[in-house]
């Protein structure tokens, strides 16, 4: 199939392009050619695949700047104009729109005693849906006093009532660490701003922006990450850049960080440099756990194709580096470092979780959230916990008998998809772990675009459930309904690469010519432990 694009100069109208010069068929001789070129820089420009000429919705977003790309334009000539600085461009436009969506929640008012003060009234988190955990966590977490330090710093909360406790930092060490460090650079611009030499407002307005720039650079090392990772398929980080995921969730909490290192040590690992690799990964786990998940896929992709050395030696430098981050903490301030763990382990079902679907739908309070302080939902942890791991165990099964080895990305998009599947926590923020990995993984313009604007939209409905239906909000059943509409999206993304899995002939990132962009290693290797359907009986 040809599609109408404009030419690049005179005589060149309307002609007809021909996707087949970017797609190729796979061939059994595919990963040797892939091998050839394991850098990005080491391809020619001409084999880059050109989103205009293969993605519709490409094309038709491409009008008004002239129409998909010519058959004659100067392709890689531009001085400065690079795909990576333009998907890098589109990114900070992403975030600024993301920035101005929570702006809203930290405009100030003069009160009656004429002090200033956020203006969080009538409910305006909710109603303008601006609300971000980035701006209560400043002084629920005692980060707005002069004398604290995460884990250090404790704080009686509900106190007087039988669910008096104790609390400290409740995220992991390198999260607790950036909040901190972000708030005593908020402490220092707020006396700069008394001595007149800054503009000044109120310190959490100032924490708040301080923390947006930070995680809006962490996002842009994600799309960074991406392009150098997708190689021929450099245009598809501009995927990550548009998110509308990116554009309601960037600031909702501190995502971005963990992203941005999972990212970085797939980059690495496709360099084929795995202690650097383990390095960010390790790094990563020490801000959200998930980047540890992606040492799973890398575990039965090695073990498929006899390169367990390489993968022991990210996983003991992950291993490691979590270590070494999380030991100071854990020995001289174990309860706070504690903290964490506990809350996971004795927290309920999430309002965006599967098991509170089931239990609102159903009525069977088996999973119910909703438990005195201190105790542990053990039916919800048990059920979680054996659903994951049932979920890996089938992953790896298809890793070990599919026809062709799996691409990297395409199993931890499958691991990563299947515990927020399964988890009992789905923080609407989690959504931007899936984003880049999806891309890597199943770069369908039109299908991830779909998925992303439901996930961004469920932010509405909930918003308006949180406001509660006596402020006119949403009931319960109508926000649910929209979180199971994301979770069907997922759901249908994880089939179709399952599908792209058993049939790499209908694999957009192989057609293309490559084996796996991610592999390192990998790519190209010989398969040595593999699961094979056994053979029919001959008939008589």
């Amino acid at each position: 199939m040809s599609v109408p694009r404009t030419g690049s100069g005179p005589g060149h109208t309307h002609q007809q392009v021909r996707p087949a010069r970017n797609i190729r068929p796979v061939s059994s001789d595919i990963r040797a050619s892939a091998s050839e070129t394991p850098d990005t820089h080491a391809l020619d420009v001409s084999q880059r695949v050109v989103p205009s000429w293969t993605e519709p919705v490409v094309a038709a977003a491409s009008k008004p700047a002239g129409g998909p790309l010519g058959e004659h334009a100067a392709v890689g000539r531009h001085w400065f104009w690079t795909p990576l600085r333009v998907c890098l461009l589109l990114a900070v436009l992403t975030l600024t729109l993301g920035w101005f969506g929570k702006a809203a929640c930290i405009q100030q008012y003069v009160n009656d005693q004429g002090q200033a003060e956020l203006d969080w009234r009538s409910g305006r988190p909710y109603v303008a849906m601006c609300y971000s955990d980035i701006v209560p966590l400043y002084g629920a977490e005692r980060l707005d006093r002069e004398d604290t330090f995460p884990y250090a710093t404790s704080w009686v909360e509900n106190e007087g009532t039988p669910r008096e406790q104790v609390r400290y930092m409740e995220y992991p060490v390198l999260t607790g660490l950036f909040q901190w460090a972000n708030a005593k650079l908020a402490h220092a611009w707020s006396d700069g701003a008394a001595a007149g030499w800054l503009p000044g407002a109120l310190p959490v307005a100032i924490y708040f922006n301080i923390t947006a720039f930070f995680l809006a650079l962490a996002w842009l090392v994600t799309v960074w990450a991406v392009a150098r990772t997708a190689r021929r398929r450099i245009w598809d980080a501009a995927l990550v850049a548009i998110s509308p995921i990116v554009v309601v969730h960037a600031f909702t909490n501190f995502d971005t960080l963990s992203t941005a290192f999972a990212a970085t040590g797939l980059l690495a690992w496709a360099r084929r440099k795995p202690a650097l690799a383990g390095l960010l990964f390790g790094l990563g786990a020490a801000v959200k756990l998930y980047p540890l998940f992606l040492l799973g896929p890398l575990l039965v992709l090695c073990l498929r194709a006899g390169r367990m050395r390489t993968w022991a030696t990210t996983a003991l430098v992950a291993a490691g580096t979590w270590t070494a981050v999380n030991l100071p903490f854990a020995l001289f301030l174990r309860q706070g470092w504690a903290e964490f763990f506990r809350l996971n382990t004795e927290r309920g079902m999430d309002p965006d979780s599967l098991y509170n679907v089931v239990s609102y739908f159903t009525g069977w309070a088996g999973f119910d959230g909703r438990l005195m302080h201190g105790e542990t939902p053990t039916v919800l942890n048990t059920v979680s916990g054996a659903l994951f791991l049932a979920c890996c165990a089938g992953i790896a099964y298809l890793a070990l008998r599919a026809p062709v080895r799996p691409r990297v990305a395409q199993l931890c998009f499958l691991v990563v998809a299947a515990f927020l599947l399964t988890n009992k926590v789905w923080s609407p923020q989690y959504s931007l772990w899936l984003v880049p990995l999806a891309v890597l993984a199943i770069p369908r313009w039109r299908l991830l675009l779909g998925w992303m604007l439901v996930d961004a939209l469920v932010w509405a409905p909930r918003m308006f459930y949180y406001l509660g239906t006596d402020n006119k909000g949403l009931p319960e059943g109508w926000f649910l309904g929209t979180v199971v509409v994301r979770d069907i999206a997922v759901i249908v993304i994880c089939a179709l690469v399952i599908r792209e899995i058993y049939r790499p002939s209908t694999d957009l990132v192989r057609m293309a010519g490559d084996d796996d962009p991610a592999g390192g290693v990998l790519s190209g290797a010989a398969d040595t432990v593999v699961v094979r359907r056994r053979p029919a009986p001959a008939r008589a």
